[in-house]
Order: structure tokens, then sequence, then C-alpha cells
């Protein structure tokens, strides 16, 4: 049984709530501290709900209540961390006409919506020798450049450059994903300096590069060969982390990674070496006939 009734009464009185099955109890003093509907709700303009037991019946989901009485009491409260409770919390400051309340949760939605809007990972693509030296001078961060430009070349290409050519562009976004927060990430496809080439800056200054391009020789004429030297590219890439720091890097970490890198790449054999072995074999072959 539920009964109509007006409230009124010394702003100390206690008032016990059941908001949606949740039970609070309060002064009469918060519930009207501010002008909203609640102040109307116990303040005798409007009728209220109770039940047998007294308590004050409100229709509402109770599950951001406790949440209004402490802006009530205290004119400020953390925000939820999620968009849904953020949402949920804004439903219930309209319901309640809590306008103090409403904008800040308005203003930290739509916050939260241009952050999930905005691209986890950014790379600038340069369009001159100038723009590239202000962005590496201008960050805090290291930076890795790919230089990448399949038409700078005068001879054909092998049969598995292109290939290769496409497992460097995979590489750079690969690395340019894991590390975006941590480093700058640079594509430069107008150059005509390099077919495929990875740079490596650290305080703004060039560190190492990776030439990923050599001149093979057949019969007839010559092929340019493109590789993806992966190991050879982690490495560079794990050694560019260590000017993170504005000082410099430590002298006996460098030559450690170092060490580790050589006992790597001793394991790594390139397509030329392939290529190199093969023919060796053949030669050895031919002279034994």
């Amino acid at each position: 049984m539920s009964d109509k009734t007006v409230i009124k009464g010394n702003p100390s009185e206690y008032v016990k709530l059941n908001v949606g099955g949740c039970l609070y109890y309060t002064t009469i003093g918060t519930l009207t501290k501010h002008d909203t509907m609640l102040r109307a709700m116990f303040s005798g303009r409007m009728e209220v709900l109770t039940d047998s037991d007294g308590w004050i019946l409100i229709d509402r989901s109770g599950k951001h209540f406790g949440t209004i009485l402490n802006f009530l009491r205290d004119g400020t409260v953390t925000l939820p961390e999620t968009s849904k409770e953020l949402a949920e919390l804004l439903a219930e400051a309209k319901y309640y006409c809590i306008a103090e309340l409403s904008e800040p949760c308005n203003q930290a939605l739509q916050k939260r919506k241009e952050r999930e809007a905005e691209p986890i990972c950014k790379v600038p693509l340069i369009t001159s020798q100038k723009e590239e030296e202000m962005l590496i001078s201008s960050t805090t961060k290291p930076a890795i450049k790919l230089l990448i430009n399949r038409h700078n070349n005068k001879y054909s290409y092998t049969s598995t450059s292109d290939d290769n050519l496409l497992k460097n562009i995979e590489l750079f976004d690969k690395l340019s994903l894991w590390y975006s927060k941590r480093v700058l990430f640079i594509k430069d496809v107008i150059s005509t300096s390099e077919i495929c080439c990875w740079v490596f800056y650290g305080h703004g200054k060039k560190m190492s590069e990776v030439c990923c391009t050599s001149i093979v020789y057949a019969t007839d004429k010559k092929h340019t060969k493109v590789e993806c030297p992966e190991a050879r590219i982690f490495e560079e890439t794990l050694n560019i982390l260590l000017y993170e720091s504005r000082s410099p890097p430590d002298q006996e970490l460098m030559q450690a990674m170092a060490r580790g890198a050589v006992s790597v790449m001793s394991s790594y054999t390139s397509d030329e070496e392939e290529e190199r072995s093969v023919e060796r074999m053949r030669t050895n072959k031919n002279s034994q006939t």
C-alpha cells in the first residue's frame, strides 16, 4: 500500500528514500539545498508517495542517486569513467532538473566522443625537406622515417622486389601502431634519392639508416633488388627508443643491445646471400662434371 503525502519539515530532519529499490537516508536540508525537482518535492509544493513503513518512493533508477545526493551536499562530484555511466548520470540529472550537474556531464561526454573519434595513430606524409626538418626538430620523441618510392628505378626489379617493398610498408605500419605514443613515424613518398630506406632520428639528429635496395648483375643487364631486413629494422627501432629520455642513452646499454642484435643477425640470411650460395653450388657442380 502507498499513500500520497506532503513532506515539509525542519532542514535537519531526516527522511527515508526508496529510489527504484535502493534505500537512502538523508536530510530535508540536503534535498532542498539547490533549486531542483527535489526541492519542490520536499518543501511541501508537491505530493510524494510513501509506503506503510514511511519510505518515500521515487520511481527512478537508484544506481546514481548517491552521486546526486553527494552533488547536492558538496556542489561537485567525480564523474564516472565510462561513457555509458556518464549518459546514465546525465539522464538522472536532467530528470531532477539539476542543471549544474547536467552541464559537466554533457561536456565530459562530448570530450569522450571527440577522443574516441580521434585516430590512434597519425603518420604525416612529408611534402618537402623543410617540412621534414621542422617535424623532427620540433618533436620530443625519437623519429623513424620510411622513404618509399617505387618509381625511382633505372633498372628492372628482381622477382622478389615487389613483395619486399610491400613487406617494408607493412612492417612500417605495424611499428607505427605499436609505438605510436613513443615514436614519431614519418612517411616520405616524394624523395628521389632512394627507393626504400629507413632513417632513425634521436634528439633531432639522424642516428642510423637501413637501406633496403642494392644492384645485382645478371648476364644481360643490371637489376634493382629490394630486401626487407626485419631483424635489422627491429634492432634500430629498439635502439631509437633509448632516445626517449632527453639525456643521451647509456653506452653500456647500447653495447649490450648491439651484442644481442649480432646474435639475432647471425641467424638471419638475406635473399642475396641465399642467391650467392645457390650460385656457388651450381659452379661446383659444373666444375665436377
